[in-house]
């Protein structure tokens, strides 16, 4: 079932061990023989009658999201996970870029403006994947109830995070010169955080999807049911934006 389960997320490959006395067994033990296997469960600090899942994927955010539905999945079927209580954690020390393989280069992982840890500034030019932002999310029960960051305020570590994901002067100039003027005026560190109202009361109402909460849901193609929403837009309206209507594909 895990294979499976980690094909459908993309994931290259799972194996799971069985930690004994003295060794692993199961599918993937093979592989850790001897001494091998001893590091292995040192290093997960593995017991006896302890589970242990190996996942292979083409990167390493991939690997995280297949292990983390394995362990939703788990945690549900072994009864691991109580009904009657909600448990709180927050996340922190996401990485500040990623490697987008598409375009060839960094990315923001949450947005531009993230401010990196200033201890981390030196890796900026030549580690990126090395750079930790101060990000933050609140979860509750494996559910993320909201997320937020402590955004950039200083123009040059701005103009530093725009060089790491391949904006040069002139672009950050053009889409962005009215930001860094504004922080060369003196802007002070400041940060938010955005909640989700509806997935709270969603674990309240012991509901599993937010749909149940939401007053006014709207459909897979994005249409209201209640207000027949999207109405037709008439071409005057459409005159007032400059916008014109082309025939959609097939027809």
């Amino acid at each position: 079932a895990l294979s499976a389960e980690g094909k459908e997320t993309g994931a290259l490959g799972v194996i799971w061990l069985r930690r004994k006395a003295d060794g692993f067994s199961g599918p993937g033990a093979k592989a850790f023989p001897g001494e091998r296997g001893t590091k292995l469960a040192e290093l997960l600090e593995a017991e006896a009658g302890d589970l242990v899942v190996i996942v292979a994927a083409e990167t390493a955010r991939g690997a995280q999201e297949t292990a983390g539905r394995f362990r939703i999945a788990l945690a549900g079927e072994l009864g691991l996970a109580r009904e009657d209580e909600f448990a709180f954690t927050w996340i922190t020390d996401f990485p500040l870029l990623e490697w987008d393989e598409t375009e060839g280069r960094w990315s923001a992982v949450h947005h531009p403006f993230t401010s990196p840890r200033m201890e981390d500034l030196e890796y900026l030019e030549n580690d990126p994947g090395r750079v930790r932002a101060q990000a933050y999310d609140i979860v509750v029960n494996g559910v993320e109830l909201g997320g937020g960051s402590i955004r950039i305020h200083r123009p040059d570590v701005q103009e530093a995070v725009f060089r790491a994901i391949n904006i040069g002067p002139e672009e950050a100039k053009s889409k962005f010169g009215f930001l860094l003027e504004a922080l060369r005026y003196g802007a002070p560190p400041h940060g938010g955080i955005a909640l989700g109202l509806d997935r709270w009361v969603a674990l309240l109402a012991g509901v599993e999807t937010i749909r149940d909460v939401i007053p006014f849901p709207k459909t897979q193609r994005g249409a209201c049911v209640l207000t027949g929403a999207p109405s037709e837009v008439e071409d005057v309206q459409l005159a007032e934006l400059g916008l014109m209507r082309r025939p959609s594909a097939g027809r």
